[in-house]
C-alpha cells in the first residue's frame, strides 16, 4: 500500500519514520507493506526520509497513491483538498481536528464506502476514537469529560505548584509546548474542536464550534489556586459532554474538580478522557495527547486498519440519524465557584447573599481571604447546582454594584 503525506512537519516526518523504522512489525500485523512514497512540503527541507515536493498538483494527480494522509492544518484549504480526493475515490487519513469540527458531516457523506481515518485528531496517540466507535458502541454514553489540551494542562499544573499564569505560559513556550500565539490552546478552542468530534461519535451531534460554550484559562489566578488548595480541589480545562434525555450539553471551560477523581491526577502535557456508559460504567483513557511520535502512532494505526480492510463507513459511527439535540447554554445545570473583590464594610456580604437568593442560587460554601490591599477583601463562594442563566444574570447585577471593585470571576465545579 502506497501513501502520500500532505504535510511534512513534526507529525509528517514522524509518520514517515515510524513506517520505515517499524516496517517489519507493521507488515507482520497487517499483512502488507505500507510505503510512504512522496510528501508535500510548504518549504524545501535539507533532510527528508522520503522524496518531497512543493507541487500539490503533482501529488494529487498521481495514480499510484492508495491513501493520502492530510497533515496540513487549517480548515478550508485542507477541506477543499480532502473533498476532491474523496470525490476521486481515494482513501484518506487525517489528524486535522479543526477541519473535522467544521466539516465532519460533509466529509462523512463524501466518504461513503471509502476508508476515512481520523484517530489522531483527538488526544494524540490515545485510541479514543476507536473506543467510542467500536468498543463502547453498545453503550448509551452518559457523559464524557476530557483533558484534551496538553498546553493548558501543563500551565494549570504549574500554577497549582505556585507559578503565575504568565510565568507558566512562558515556560510552556520555552519547552515547545505552547505556540508563540497560544490563544487557540489557552482559549479553549482546540479542546472544543476535539470535543465536537467525540460528541459526534457518542451522540451524532451536528454542532459547530461557535454553537457550544467555550471558555479559556486566561482569567485564572493565584487566588483561585489558593481556594482550590483549601478545599482539596484542583483546576483543569475540561471538555464536557453530558446527556440529559435526548439533549446533550457540550462545554469547554476550566473547572474545579476533586483531587480524588482519576482525571484530577493527570498533570503536565498528558491528556485523559473519562467516559461513562450505561453498561460499562466509567472508563479512563490516558496518554500523550500531542507530539510527533504520539500523533504518528495514531496515524499509522489507521493506515494499518485500511491495509487490513477494517476501516469501514459510517465514518462517525451512526448508520441512521441520531435523536440527540444540543442543549441550550442557559439550561446548563451545574455547581459554580465565584470570586468577588469587594469593599470591606458591614452589609456587603448580606447584599451579595440576598442577590444570590433572589436569583435562585443557593450557597454551598463561603471563604473570605484576609485583606492584602487596603480596604478591599476577596470573597469566595461555591453554590449548589444552578442554571447557567441564573448565574449569568447574577454576574450582570453584581457588576453594577458600587461595592464590587473588580470583574466578578466565575468557574464551574464538576463532580
Amino acid at each position: 500500500m502506497q501513501i502520500a503525506l500532505l504535510g511534512y512537519g513534526t507529525v509528517g516526518s514522524a509518520v514517515a519514520r515510524v513506517l520505515l523504522e517499524n516496517q517489519k512489525i507493521i507488515r507482520a500485523r497487517c499483512g502488507e507493506e505500507i510505503k510512504p512514497i512522496i510528501a508535500l512540503t510548504k518549504s524545501p527541507k535539507k533532510q527528508a526520509l522520503i522524496p518531497i515536493t512543493q507541487d500539490l498538483g503533482a501529488v494529487l494527480e498521481r495514480e499510484d497513491i492508495d491513501v493520502y494522509v492530510e497533515l496540513m492544518g487549517g480548515v478550508e484549504e485542507p477541506f477543499r483538498i480532502v473533498r476532491e480526493l474523496l470525490k476521486r475515490g481515494k482513501n484518506v487519513v487525517t489528524a486535522n481536528k479543526a477541519m473535522l469540527a467544521y466539516h465532519r458531516y460533509e466529509l462523512e457523506a463524501l466518504a461513503e464506502n471509502l476508508a476515512f481515518g481520523y484517530e489522531a485528531s483527538v488526544a494524540g496517540g490515545i485510541p479514543i476514537i476507536k473506543a467510542l466507535k467500536e468498543g463502547l458502541a453498545a453503550n448509551n454514553i452518559l457523559s464524557i469529560k476530557g483533558i484534551l489540551n496538553g498546553t493548558s494542562n501543563y500551565i494549570l499544573s504549574a500554577m497549582q505548584g505556585g507559578m503565575s499564569f504568565e510565568a507558566a505560559l512562558k515556560k510552556a513556550q520555552n519547552l515547545g509546548y505552547a505556540e508563540a500565539n497560544p490563544c487557540f490552546d489557552v482559549g479553549g478552542m482546540d479542546a472544543a474542536h476535539k470535543l465536537l468530534i467525540l460528541s459526534s461519535l457518542a451522540y451524532g451531534i451536528r454542532a459547530l464550534p461557535e454553537e457550544i460554550l467555550c471558555e479559556g484559562i486566561e482569567g485564572i489566578g493565584a487566588e483561585d489556586m489558593y481556594f482550590a488548595r483549601e478545599f482539596d480541589l484542583c483546576i483543569k480545562l475540561l471538555g464536557v459532554a453530558k446527556a440529559k434525555g435526548y439533549e446533550v450539553e457540550l462545554r469547554v471551560h476550566p473547572a474545579m474538580i476533586s483531587k480524588d477523581t482519576m482525571i484530577a491526577k493527570v498533570d503536565g502535557v498528558m491528556n485523559a478522557v473519562s467516559i461513562v456508559g450505561d453498561m460499562l460504567g466509567e472508563s479512563l483513557y490516558y496518554g500523550a495527547g500531542a507530539g510527533g511520535e504520539a500523533t504518528a502512532s495514531a496515524v499509522v494505526a489507521n493506515l494499518m486498519e485500511i491495509a487490513r480492510k477494517e476501516l469501514q463507513s459510517p465514518m462517525l459511527g451512526f448508520k441512521n440519524p441520531s435523536s440527540y439535540t444540543l442543549l441550550e447554554r442557559e439550561k446548563i445545570y451545574t455547581k459554580y465557584y465565584l470570586r468577588l473583590k469587594v469593599e470591606d464594610r458591614i452589609g456587603v456580604l448580606s447584599k451579595i447573599t440576598n442577590l444570590m437568593s433572589e436569583n435562585n442560587i443557593s450557597i454551598d460554601s463561603f471563604l473570605q481571604k484576609p485583606k492584602a490591599d487596603g480596604d478591599y477583601c476577596t470573597l469566595f463562594f461555591t453554590t449548589h447546582k444552578s442554571y447557567e442563566k441564573s448565574i449569568q444574570t447574577l454576574l450582570q447585577i453584581l457588576k453594577k454594584q458600587e461595592f464590587i471593585k473588580d470583574e466578578p470571576f466565575r468557574m464551574r465545579i464538576e463532580d
